[in-house]
């Protein structure tokens, strides 16, 4: 009988043993289901690019298309108007010139579309196709959410829908290009507020010269470096300024270095320069440096004996020069509104004209009353890069 009993106690302590491995081995397998099964109910929140972010990107597009964009391309940004909306995205506007038709438009569409993607796959971008009864409209996303519209228009609309005298044009065109902007904020939201094409030259390492770059860019504004070079004596030189004896090595570097302060610029016009626009060493190492970044060249034409101009077309960079004179060298209104009208009749009987001022409040006041006045004239406001040739 005790060995019966003995029996009985050892199988039901092996029975024990096998019952607690078998338990744990249970609970762990339910553990682990119950946490495969919350890892699986867990949804995974797509990214969202922060506003910030988005504009960021918005500049890099702006600026690809205007490298690989024929001269005279216009890029707008527009932001949405709350930037704290989830879901919201930016929207570029592209107009190709008007002279680009046909084939020539649509390869033109064709390199601004490669140069747009390669921004977009930096970015982490995915592009989504839509239809457009004018020209080409996308969609970039990041996942799943739209972060950019891109529509490329290849031409302006028919001067004869618009219905306004601007339409009747006679291919006479006017750039207007405000000069020393840098410091003043206030100065520079007033030129975003004209709606009409501007073009704005900032001058670098000032307090709000990359601000103000920013800004232009998401206003549709064009901008040009405002390139510091050396005048005569008798003027109040920048810290930092091209001068004749510069290396090539050395004028390279200080672009570079003045780029990198004021982004997105699309070309560049002279600060001052009376002496370093005459001597054609000095422009002879600029040039190239402007080719090789594809950046056009303005000459303001602070002196007569400039050869700026023509060592840009010597080195084949896309140029112009002022050909009207400045708006302000009176800085009073009435003064300006003469001047504006000079420019208006310089456009008319050349054609093309280039005119310069600078942010003064008689000159802003002057150009809030400008749009009417060359539209009833017949005179196209475009911008400076449009008459770059």
């Amino acid at each position: 009988m005790s060995g019966v009993r003995t029996f009985a106690q050892a199988t039901a302590t092996a029975l024990s043993d096998e019952g607690k491995i078998l338990f744990r081995s249970l609970l762990f397998l339910g553990l682990l289901a119950i946490f495969l099964a919350a890892g699986g109910c867990k949804k995974t929140e797509p990214e969202r690019l922060s506003p910030a972010k988005i504009h960021s990107i918005s500049r890099e597009l702006a600026q690809a298309t205007r490298t690989a964009g024929p001269a005279g391309t216009a890029v707008r940004v527009a932001p949405p108007r709350a930037d704290r909306q989830p879901g919201s995205f930016d929207s570029l506007d592209i107009r190709l010139p008007q002279s680009r038709t046909g084939n020539a438009a649509r390869a033109d569409a064709a390199k601004i579309q490669q140069a747009l993607r390669a921004v977009a796959t930096r970015n982490g971008l995915t592009q989504e196709p839509a239809e457009s009864r004018e020209g080409i409209l996308f969609y970039y996303l990041k996942g799943g959410s739209r972060t950019h519209a891109v529509r490329i228009h290849f031409s302006s609309p028919p001067a004869e829908q618009n219905g306004t005298a601007a339409s009747q044009t006679n291919g006479a065109r006017l750039a207007i290009i405000l000069d020393d902007l840098g410091s003043d904020r206030a100065a520079a939201e007033q030129i975003f507020e004209l709606h009409y094409p501007v073009t704005i030259s900032i001058l670098p390492n000032h307090e709000h010269s990359a601000e103000i770059a920013h800004e232009a860019l998401r206003h549709g504004c064009e901008v040009l470096l405002h390139l510091p070079m050396q005048a005569v004596a008798t003027e109040k030189p920048e810290a930092q300024e091209l001068r004749p004896g510069m290396s090539e090595d050395e004028v390279s570097q200080l672009l570079d270095e003045f780029l990198q302060n004021v982004p997105g610029v699309v070309g560049v016009n002279n600060h001052q320069g009376s002496q370093a626009t005459a001597d054609p060493k000095l422009m002879q190492e600029l040039m190239p440096a402007l080719r090789e970044r594809h950046l056009f060249y303005i000459d303001s034409r602070t002196t007569a004996a400039t050869v700026a101009y023509e060592e840009a077309q010597s080195s084949d960079v896309p140029s112009a020069f002022r050909n009207v004179p400045f708006l302000d060298d009176v800085a009073e209104l009435g003064a300006v509104r003469k001047q504006l009208q000079l420019a208006l009749k310089g456009a008319r009987e050349k054609k093309e004209a280039v005119a310069i001022g600078h942010p003064h409040p008689a000159t802003l006041q002057a150009l809030r009353e400008l749009q009417p006045k060359a539209q009833a004239e017949g005179v196209q406001l475009v911008l400076a890069s449009e008459l770059v040739h």
